[in-house]
């Protein structure tokens, strides 16, 4: 007897078992029906045992056969999982990813870098879900979503894209009517614009260069779960808020807003790839999340220079 055990007809096997007929399995594996039959008998023979009754209306197993049959559909099982892996990393990027994407990153940063993308790799497409509430990815059969924070511990795969500095920000109109914060305990005393989906909602952390730190809960007369919604507002003179680089920058540049606590920081975040567990993940996902990749480390570090 060969060393290696006969796979092949094992999994041919394992095929007639699922398929309840050679025939059945003969297409199945695109195989003639002789061929199918011929690798049972030589199972058969290998182990000394027959594994089938059969009789022209009725393909039934024996004690023998039933013993084999869930070790040799298992054995099926993982020769296709892993020639569909082995496919998955050698393909050419194709098909359709779904990306889930906070609104105000998506428009503004992930939007504008998506043309180069499509056009380097014309067999993808993607669906873009643009929403600031933290999706379920498994649940709603998305490929990779976004995030925007210090990750929680969690099951899926992250991958880090670049950092987000998040800056205290007011119109001059504001500072001017209400005065200039030092210190984040006086934001108790002013008007603040919150926003819903923050990891501490309600919570502002700071911490100076000493390694003092400080937590406020400011409160004012507008929340929201989109945090552009809060520029209108802030731009009015209507209060002060807690944002990311990629929404206040320009408008920090133009000196329609101010940072105020430049003696204070919140902890950076980071921008991450999150994807379900388990892999290889397909080429076309692979594509994306390296572009991502590259394009974000250069560009956000770009704009920080």
């Amino acid at each position: 007897m060969s060393k290696l055990p006969d796979f092949e007809a094992l999994a041919i096997f394992a095929k007639v078992v699922e398929m309840r007929s050679f025939a059945g399995a003969a297409s199945e594996l695109a195989l003639s029906k002789a061929t199918v039959s011929k690798a049972v008998s030589r199972l058969e023979e290998r182990l000394g045992a027959r594994l089938f009754n059969r009789t022209s209306r009725q393909l039934a197993l024996t004690d023998a056969g039933q013993k084999l049959a869930e070790r040799a559909t298992r054995l099926l099982m993982d020769g296709e999982a892993a020639e569909n892996e082995a496919l998955a990393q050698s393909a050419t990027p194709r098909g359709l990813v779904r990306l889930a994407v906070p609104m105000t990153f998506g428009v503004k940063v992930i939007g504008p870098l998506l043309p180069e993308f499509l056009r380097t790799y014309p067999e993808v497409s993607i669906d873009l879900h643009l929403s600031d509430a933290t999706v379920d990815l498994i649940g709603d059969g998305f490929d990779a979503g976004v995030r925007i924070a210090r990750l929680p511990d969690s099951s899926l795969v992250a991958r880090r894209l670049c950092g987000v500095r998040r800056y205290t920000v007011a119109a001059p109109s504001y500072l001017k009517a209400y005065g200039r914060p030092t210190h984040p305990m006086h934001l108790a005393q002013h008007k603040c614009f919150g926003y819903a989906y923050l990891s501490t909602p309600g919570v502002w952390h700071y911490v100076n260069a000493a390694g003092e730190q400080a937590t406020v809960r400011p409160s004012g007369q507008l929340r929201v779960n989109n945090g552009e919604a809060t520029m209108p507002a802030l731009l009015a003179g209507l209060g002060i808020a807690d944002l990311p680089d990629f929404i206040v920058d320009e408008a920090i540049a133009s000196r329609q807003l101010e940072v105020i606590l430049k003696d204070w920081k919140q902890p950076e975040g980071a921008v991450h790839l999150v994807m379900p567990p388990g892999g290889p993940r397909p080429a076309r996902v692979e594509a994306l999340a390296d572009y991502l990749a590259a394009k974000l480390g250069r560009t956000r570090r770009a704009s920080r220079s």
